[in-house]
């Protein structure tokens, strides 16, 4: 509001995204909602790579940021090389980062989704012979616009991952952002969308499974994208 003359430099640390076992009242991913608000920085990182070099990045930045941790994730170990443990270490705001280079198609993915998207390029790989590029957005707003594109270029179709709602989500974003630009002459297929159900969480644990995006859904709508058109 004061075009930069004045600074806002504040971290909201939060958890987001699907718990496990406690409903609607406590289980939902709020990412596209805050990363509709201009002005307001939204990371959500995956690893502990992610963590630590993301959450450096917001503490400097002149700007509210919103940093997003999945609950599920506090349990999950990562390897963490010493030159990350420095103070130094610093990623980028607004960089997203391809943990799995491909040919075939691309999958753009956050937070917890990015460990599920990789095994689901691992089954890909082994079952279907297809070579799936994984893209950790790490930051959803700003969004790395330029590295989605240009993937997309090279593979030629898309599938977008998330644990949120399909109405108004990320994956609803960066469809509207082929539609918009140069990618959209290079997609052999539609874009295709895995995400939570388009309901308030069950709280059953049989039912919340059907609703969260699992690694099995990821392989078949990647196959479906893979196959559609195909010459």
């Amino acid at each position: 509001m004061s075009n930069g003359d004045l600074t806002c430099p504040i971290v909201f640390r939060g958890i987001n995204g699907v718990s496990a076992g406690v409903a609607a009242q406590h289980s939902q991913c709020f990412a596209s909602w805050y990363a509709s608000t201009p002005g307001l920085k939204v990371i959500s990182p995956w690893n502990t790579t992610d963590v630590l070099g993301l959450m450096r990045a917001a503490i400097r930045d002149p700007d509210p940021v919103v940093f997003l941790e999945n609950e599920m994730m506090y349990g999950v170990e990562f390897d963490v090389p010493a030159s990350e443990l420095d103070p130094n270490f610093i990623l980028p705001i607004g960089k997203a980062h391809i943990e799995r280079a491909g040919n075939d198609v691309t999958i753009t993915a956050h937070a917890k989704m990015v460990g599920h998207s990789l095994k689901a390029a691992e089954i890909l790989k082994a079952e279907h012979g297809i070579d799936a590029e994984v893209i950790n957005l790490r930051t959803l707003r700003p969004l790395d616009r330029p590295t989605i594109i240009a993937s997309v270029k090279k593979t030629n179709r898309i599938v977008n991952v998330e644990e949120g709602w399909p109405q108004h989500g990320i994956g609803s974003e960066i469809a509207a952002l082929l539609m918009e630009s140069e990618a959209f002459d290079y997609l052999d297929a539609p874009m295709e969308r895995v995400c939570g159900a388009d309901i308030p969480m069950p709280y059953s644990i049989a039912l919340e499974r059907l609703a969260v995006p699992q690694v099995e859904d990821i392989v078949r709508a990647t196959v479906k994208a893979c196959y559609r058109n195909k010459k």
